[in-house]
C-alpha cells in the first residue's frame, strides 16, 4: 500500500482512543500535545491525572456511540478482535481510523517523528518495520543534534 503523506490540524477536533496500555497513553498525550480533544475509553489506566492531561477518560469498553462526532479514532487496546471491531465500524461511519497492531486495516498510519521546535520529520514504512522506521528516527535525532551543535 502506498500512503500519502499528511500533517493535520487537529487543534480542536473530537478525537477517540480506546485502549489505556502504553501504545494507547502515548497516542493520547501527543493528540493532546496537538490540540486535540481526546476522549480515551478503556477499563483500565495506568494513568491516574488524565483529566490533568486534558484527557477525558469513560471507563468501560467501547461502544459504537462512541464514534459519533469524533474526527478521528486510535484502536490501541490489547485484544486483536476489538481493534479489528472499531476498524470496521470506523469505516463503515466514515471515521478515519488508526489501528495500532495492524496498519493495514486502518486509513491512516502514525509515522515515527523527530521533532525540534517548529521543525519536524516523519518516517514511515508504512506499518511494514516499525523498528526500521524507529532506528531511522533515532539517527535523524542524532543528525538534527550535531547539524543544531554546528549552527551555534
Amino acid at each position: 500500500m502506498v500512503y500519502y503523506p499528511v500533517f493535520l490540524n487537529i487543534e480542536g477536533l473530537a478525537v477517540l482512543v480506546v485502549g489505556a496500555g502504553p501504545v494507547g497513553l502515548r497516542k493520547a498525550r501527543g493528540l493532546v500535545e496537538a490540540g486535540a480533544k481526546v476522549t480515551l475509553v478503556a477499563l483500565e489506566c495506568a494513568e491516574n491525572d488524565l483529566q490533568s492531561l486534558g484527557i477525558q477518560w469513560l471507563k468501560r469498553r467501547f461502544r459504537t456511540t462512541d464514534l459519533r462526532g469524533k474526527a478521528l479514532v486510535f484502536a490501541a487496546t490489547n485484544d486483536r478482535k476489538v481493534n479489528a471491531v472499531i476498524a470496521s465500524k470506523c469505516r463503515l461511519a466514515g471515521v478515519w481510523v488508526n489501528v495500532a497492531d495492524a496498519p493495514e486495516e486502518g486509513s491512516l498510519i502514525v509515522p515515527a517523528r523527530v521533532r525540534d521546535g517548529s521543525l519536524q520529520i516523519a518516517v514511515t514504512t508504512g506499518g511494514e518495520d516499525p523498528r526500521m522506521a524507529k532506528a531511522m528516527r533515532q539517527r535523524l535525532e542524532s543528525i538534527l543534534s550535531e547539524f543544531r551543535e554546528k549552527l551555534v
